[in-house]
């Protein structure tokens, strides 16, 4: 078994009721337990009363993050698969509750019941309901909770409870940075510590501090990001694109965000290279006047018209889906122009996800946009995080009017689509 230091020191002092591991993701905090400790405490508790538990974001990270590579080291007769409807897998012969734990009601099954071991694997995305209800049930002398995540905030309730535990002895805490994990390629960790530069989430992801979101979202954005629209549509004498990105070949997504109260309407159209190395803002349109549905929909297939006129290949239109009768409107619009594509609602991933995304593809210069789309650059120069976090301790984009993510979101909703084979986490 080879353990890097840290893991070693966690083995050899993890011994209370409270364990965690917090720090810098791809730091060897959660191989260690697949590998070793959640076999060692399965067998060491396996005679005691009460219940084992494991917990996760859902099932599916539970299944992804830990089961998965738990049954590749040891085989489906020791790590079994969970069980649909009952919410239970055997692990080396005990019965696991398998818990998701990002919503406040999702401990109610096993509510009443006391916990002799719980995993938990992204503690600091739990609600605060769940783990105050999960502390009243490690009740036994021997109960212990090993836990693992990557930090946020430093206002975090799981920030605020390692504060109180770790004077009063009740925790073993550790903190791990990217470079504790010597068994990484020095290459990928030169490439994470690269797309998170200038981040908040290089504090957080690579040095893994408990971290405030602060100030501008997209410092790292710049001059060298812009690209002339002359440039961009330079050919030469035999009418092949010059532009290396362009010359690359693609094809070009759309995102719709539709005002209301103070927002405006936004289109934004994106270029896409056919091998995903590079996405390039080439068009968007910000509406700030009151329209009609019917001007709504003229001002659309009109930026569509466009986009074809320019010889562009249309792949996808992905639209707010937060309004589907306007929705309807475009695509009906679109078929009465004759132009036949689909308008499909967005996905509307977590915003900070998307967030995160645009940040590393800046920071790598995988992101780029045409100087004419001011109203996208003005949006990337102006986001600022918000000094207030929302109702379940998430970082928030500031969004009161007088910054313009309506073109940020409208941008997003184009490629969150394909942001997994932009950046592979």
């Amino acid at each position: 078994m080879i353990l890097t230091a840290k893991q070693k020191e966690f083995i050899n002092n993890a011994h209370l009721t409270w364990n965690f591991k917090i720090g810098a993701t791809r730091s060897g905090k959660t191989h260690l337990d697949f590998l070793f400790r959640i076999p060692f405490k399965t067998r060491e508790l396996k005679d005691e009363d009460g219940i084992f538990v494991i917990m996760g974001v859902s099932q599916s990270t539970i299944e992804r993050n830990i089961l998965e590579p738990m049954r590749r080291l040891f085989g489906d007769s020791l790590v079994g698969f969970i069980q649909t409807g009952r919410s239970i897998v055997k692990l080396f012969g005990e019965t696991y509750h398998v818990v998701g734990h990002e919503k406040a009601n999702a401990i109610n099954r096993i509510q009443g019941s006391s916990i002799k071991y719980c995993y938990i694997d992204e503690i600091v995305r739990m609600s605060e309901p769940t783990f105050e209800m999960l502390k009243s049930r490690l009740d036994k002398p021997y109960s212990c909770c090993d836990a693992t995540g990557n930090p946020e905030q430093p206002t975090h309730f799981i920030k605020k409870f390692i504060d109180e535990q770790l004077p009063l002895g009740n925790l073993y805490y550790q903190h791990y940075t990217i470079d504790d994990n010597t068994m990484l390629d020095k290459s990928f960790v030169e490439r994470l510590k690269q797309e998170y530069h200038g981040t908040v989430y290089y504090k957080r992801y690579i040095l893994g501090m408990w971290a405030l979101a602060e100030g501008a979202i997209y410092s790292m954005f710049a001059k060298r990001h812009i690209i002339s629209i002359e440039e961009w549509n330079n050919k030469d004498e035999k009418e092949r694109y010059t532009h290396p990105i362009r010359a690359k070949g693609g094809y070009v997504n759309v995102g719709v965000d539709f005002g209301g109260n103070q927002s405006a309407h936004a289109f934004n159209a994106t270029f896409i290279t056919y091998d995903y190395s590079h996405i390039v803002t080439i068009k968007d349109q910000k509406i700030k006047k009151e329209l009609t549905p019917k001007q709504l929909d003229d001002a659309f297939v009109f930026f569509i018209t466009q986009l074809l006129d320019a010889g562009y290949e249309l792949n996808a239109i992905r639209a707010d889906n937060a309004e589907p009768v306007l929705i309807r409107g475009l695509q009906q619009a679109l078929d009465k122009a004759e132009i036949y594509w689909s308008v499909k609602g967005a996905l509307k991933t977590e915003v900070n996800k998307r967030i995160r995304t645009y940040q590393r593809l800046i920071n790598i210069d995988r992101y780029l946009i045409l100087d004419d789309c001011k109203d996208t650059i003005e949006a990337l120069e102006n986001a600022v995080w918000s000094d207030k976090t929302d109702k379940e301790n998430k970082d928030v984009r500031l969004d009161d009017g007088t910054t313009n993510i309506d073109n940020l979101d409208a941008q997003e909703y184009s490629t969150e689509e394909i942001h997994h084979k932009l950046i592979k986490e």
